[in-house]
């Protein structure tokens, strides 16, 4: 099974392939650093890839649903982990 089996907010049995994406992103982010890179442009360049992928996969109207969830979970503090994402 891959995330691309289930919907978008249907994925906590697979937090371990979730986890090991986030370290290829994690890294991917420290490498360009390294390159000289600013991590706000690599935001918004992995924004834009995932964005690409999940229309791909899902649709514009399902991922468009999806993304209008993310204004409450940035509220929230669900992406300030202190420390979570960095480089």
């Amino acid at each position: 099974m891959n995330d691309n089996d289930v919907p978008l907010d249907e994925l906590p049995e697979l937090s371990a392939i979730k986890q090991a994406a986030l370290s290829y992103v994690t890294e991917a982010f420290a490498e360009a650093e390294l390159d000289g890179l600013d991590g706000d442009c690599m935001a918004q360049a992995a924004l834009f890839a995932a964005f690409t992928e999940l229309v791909a996969t899902y649709g514009e109207d399902a991922v468009a649903e999806y993304a209008s969830t993310l204004v409450d979970k940035i509220r929230s503090g669900a992406f300030s982990m202190v420390g979570a994402l960095k480089h």
